[in-house]
Formats: structure tokens, C-alpha cells, sequence
């Protein structure tokens, strides 16, 4: 996702024909960033089952969880340039300054990228641990949980389909608080007098209650599918179908955080590659106020919600329901093993 690569400046160039192709273009770079990823965790996975069993894929996601202090350090280093480069735009302390905070954002948003793939790739491996330890304490057989069974399958498919549920989700949240900030923004302009001259201050205090009050409220409806669907699915479908719903969310959920992640932090970088000039191809394109950079400033409102919200939070998801579902096995193995529904019509 840096912006001295080919497909970050790539998306920066499709910026020249509007926003639509460079909503285009930045999809296409966060499903194709899907790939080697995936091949990785998958020989991973392959090599270390070999040797050890489920034991060796444990294993595998300590390595991962090893380097927790350098993803946590490359993690936090992204928001804090980001703040310093809002604190001197509001300080006017100058275009160099701005410039040189913006060189940092963009550094900090490729290794926001590092780090949140470390941690998609724990997370499926942790899962995947935890997953191999539900199947044991909920005593489920091989031939249980094949795929070709009709309770496995179906789980599969619902699994699948939560990580874009909770995405959907969480991107309306941010869209709804988003809404709400640039209503009060509104409001003050038109109510504050001097506030457009900049000789009175804007009310800060009601922006910061709207956008932390978003954050704590809209977070209830998602935390509660997280917490919900395995006691449900547990209940009322039995210990395979379960079984399939954790893997089916594992699978699809990993995608979608790998692509979520790169998608949006290569829409900030092709923003910030127009408005930093440094090579004749962003001159070329434009800078501040260009059809160009108003398309890219479009990309980078779309991505933050997948990049700072909808990504890094389907490690929650991934890892919380297959923790959840460990804890609940003997309980579903014991009382409803085959499902109260799936009893019902038997």
C-alpha cells in the first residue's frame, strides 16, 4: 500500500477519470492483495499440521503472536503522525511542516497495513487452534463434520456470510455518525456568527460527544451477532452445524479483512501521492482542489470505514465466536447435540 509502488500509484492514475474508477481500481488492489497472504497461511497451516498436528498450528500462531510488540509499535505509529498532522494543520503552522506529517501518514498507513496482516494471520491460525480444540470437547467425529454432511454444509454457508453481515454492520455505523458530525458542522456554520471568517471558535466539545457516543452506541448491534451466533446456531442446529459456522466465518472473514485493510489504506496513500507532487506523474495528475483529487479525497472517505473499522474488527469476530463455542461445547455436546430444531422435525 505504500505510494512508491506500482499499485498504489496505479490507483492514484485512475483518479484522472473520476471517482468511479478509482473506487475500481482500489477494490481490485484489495481482492488481488488477497492472494499471497492466503497461499502463506495455507502452506503454513499445511507444514505445520504435518509435523504436529493441531499442536503445530498452536504453535504457529504463538510465532505469529510473537511479534506482538513490533505490530503493536507499526500499529500506533500510523494514528499518532496522523494526529500530529491535524494538530499543525490547526495550529497553521505551515505547508512544510504539513508536508512532511503527510510523508509520515503515508509510512504509517503502509504499516498500519504490516500490522494488521500480522494480525488477520494470527487470528486465522488462533481460530483454527481453537476450532480443532470445539471439534475434540464436543466430541464430533470426522464423518460429522464433513462438508458433504446436511448439517455441516449449511453452516458453512451462514458462516460465510457473517463477516459481511457484521462489515455491513459496523460501515453503517460509521456512515451514520459520519452523517451526524457533518450535520452539527452545519449547523455551527450556519449559526456561529465569524465562525466562516475565522474570527469566532467552533463548538469542539459537541463534535467529540457526537463521534464518542457513536463509537460506544452503534458497537451494540455487531458485538451482539458476535456474542449471539454461536448460542443460537449451538441450540438450535447442534454441535456440526456450529462447527460448520466457525469455519465458514474463518474462511470468508480472513478475505475480507486482508482486502478490507489494503483497499483503504491504498486509497489514502493515492490521495496523499496527488497532493505530496514529488514525481512528474502526480504533478501531471494534480494536486489540492483537481478533479483528480477531489476523486481520490472520494476513495479515501470510502476506505477509512474499511480500513479502520470493518478490517481490523473481523479479527474480533473470527476469534471471539470460535473462544465462545470452546466454552459452550460441553454444554451443546451434552443437552443439544443434534439441535432442538433439527430434533423438532425428526
Amino acid at each position: 500500500t505504500s505510494n512508491t509502488y506500482k499499485p498504489v500509484i496505479d490507483v492514484a492514475d485512475s483518479c484522472k477519470t473520476g471517482a468511479a474508477t478509482n473506487i475500481i481500481f482500489g477494490l481490485a488492489l484489495g481482492y488481488k492483495s488477497c492472494i499471497i497472504p492466503c497461499i502463506a497461511l495455507s502452506v503454513t497451516i499445511y507444514f505445520s499440521y504435518a509435523c504436529s498436528g493441531m499442536y503445530g498450528i498452536a504453535c504457529s500462531a504463538l510465532g505469529m503472536l510473537g511479534t506482538l510488540a513490533t505490530g503493536l509499535a507499526i500499529d500506533a505509529y500510523g494514528p499518532i503522525s496522523d494526529n500530529a498532522g491535524g494538530i499543525a494543520e490547526m495550529a497553521e503552522m505551515g505547508e512544510e511542516i504539513r508536508e512532511r506529517t503527510d510523508a509520515l501518514d503515508a509510512a504509517g498507513n503502509t504499516t498500519a497495513a504490516v500490522g494488521k496482516g500480522f494480525a488477520i494471520g494470527s487470528a486465522a491460525l488462533v481460530s483454527l487452534a481453537l476450532f480443532g480444540a470445539y471439534v475434540t470437547r464436543a466430541d464430533i467425529d470426522f464423518a460429522s463434520a464433513s462438508i458433504l454432511d446436511k448439517k455441516v454444509f449449511p453452516g458453512l454457508l451462514i458462516g460465510a456470510m457473517l463477516p459481511y453481515w457484521f462489515s455491513a454492520m459496523t460501515m453503517k455505523s460509521v456512515g451514520r455518525a459520519a452523517l451526524a458530525m457533518v450535520e452539527e458542522v452545519r449547523r455551527q456554520f450556519n449559526t456561529i456568527p465569524g465562525l466562516m471568517e475565522g474570527t469566532a471558535k467552533p463548538e469542539y466539545k459537541k463534535c467529540i460527544e457526537i463521534s464518542t457516543q457513536a463509537s460506544l452506541a452503534e458497537m451494540g448491534p455487531p458485538g451482539a451477532l458476535v456474542i449471539l451466533t454461536p448460542l443460537v446456531v449451538g441450540i438450535l442446529f447442534g454441535v456440526s452445524t456450529l462447527a460448520g459456522v466457525l469455519v465458514g466465518a474463518l474462511i470468508s472473514g480472513v478475505q475480507l479483512a486482508i482486502s478490507a485493510s489494503n483497499t483503504g489504506g491504498a486509497w489514502d496513500n493515492a490521495k496523499k501521492y496527488l497532493e505530496a507532487g514529488r514525481t512528474e506523474h502526480a504533478r501531471m495528475l494534480g494536486g489540492k482542489g483537481t478533479e483528480a483529487h477531489k476523486a481520490a479525497v472520494i476513495g479515501d472517505t470510502v476506505g477509512d470505514p474499511l480500513k479502520d473499522t470493518s478490517g481490523p474488527s473481523l479479527n474480533i469476530l473470527i476469534k471471539l465466536m470460535a473462544v465462545e463455542s470452546l466454552v459452550f461445547a460441553p454444554f451443546f455436546a451434552a443437552h443439544t447435540r443434534d439441535g432442538i430444531l433439527f430434533q423438532f422435525f425428526n
